[in-house]
């Protein structure tokens, strides 16, 4: 099994060398960036620059980018733009893509294979519009991607836009050459874990692996919640090990707490039959 790891569990901090640093001593050899500002600022070339140095001087691999959430640094606090390539609204939707591919623009510099897109925002209800609307902004940025060598990945959201049917629904109708991100901890908040893999599994490309209890998206370390990990980790093999088990976690204590215990939860996820 290949484990992968978002640096989403650093997001509070400004990526810095001595975070990858520490993810590389951690055992992880694939990596996931979170483009968030306040963490990963693509906006500024020299902290792209430093980034990318540090990726061509070490062998760790750059597997996929999260596109940004919001515009700002502070998570739309200070007045950023709640990023949606689904909106209703033209100028929100040309202003979420440009905010994008800005982010996307960073493989001028060094390269990436995937990048990770909410397609809507959490909690909204389904539209038709709303799917009309993605699909236009998703040929714009299809393109632009596939200029760059990247691929655009979905990841199922709490929403009724991106459940686990709607996404093959989009997937199929559009023909583009998409694929996904499989989300569990967002598939045990919308119908389970193995419901969510069966429908999607085809088009699975990579994964963001964390746990909860069903209600809130919590972004736990595996175990700590109520998926069935013995399920899930055969669900994923029945793949073929076409994609990496990408922990995004969230730091409820200090990350480098947790990622000292992801060896452990490692070989538990391994150990599985």
């Amino acid at each position: 099994m290949e484990f992968a790891l978002s640096t989403h569990l650093f997001v509070n901090e400004r990526l810095s060398p001595h975070i990858l640093d520490h993810i590389l001593t951690a055992g992880f050899r694939t990596v996931e960036l979170f483009a968030a500002r306040q963490h990963f600022d693509y906006h500024d070339p020299h902290h792209v620059a430093d980034i990318g140095q540090w990726f061509r001087d070490h062998e760790l691999s750059l597997h996929s980018l999260h596109a940004p959430l919001y515009s700002d640094a502070d998570w739309g606090r200070s007045g950023g733009l709640e990023l949606s390539v689904a909106s209703l609204e033209r100028r929100h939707r040309i202003d979420s893509m440009e905010e994008i591919k800005r982010a996307i623009a960073v493989a001028e510099k060094f390269p990436f294979r995937y990048l990770i897109l909410h397609m809507g925002l959490p909690g909204e209800e389904f539209e038709v519009e709303k799917f009309d609307a993605a699909f236009t902004s998703l040929e714009h940025l299809n393109i632009f991607a596939k200029d760059l060598g990247v691929t655009i990945l979905l990841e199922n959201i709490p929403s009724g836009l991106t459940a686990p049917d709607r996404l093959l629904q989009f997937i199929r109708y559009t023909r583009m050459d998409l694929g996904i991100c499989f989300d569990t901890g967002h598939a045990q908040m919308t119908g389970g874990v193995h419901a969510a893999f069966e429908v999607l599994k085809d088009h699975i490309a990579s994964t963001h692996v964390h746990d909860n209890r069903g209600e809130k998206d919590d972004h736990l370390v595996p175990f700590e919640g109520t998926i069935d990990w013995s399920a899930t980790v055969r669900d994923f093999r029945s793949a073929g090990n076409r994609f990496p088990i990408l922990f995004e976690l969230r730091s409820y204590e200090p990350p480098m707490t947790i990622l000292s215990r992801l060896g452990q939860v490692r070989e538990r996820l391994e150990a599985i039959q």
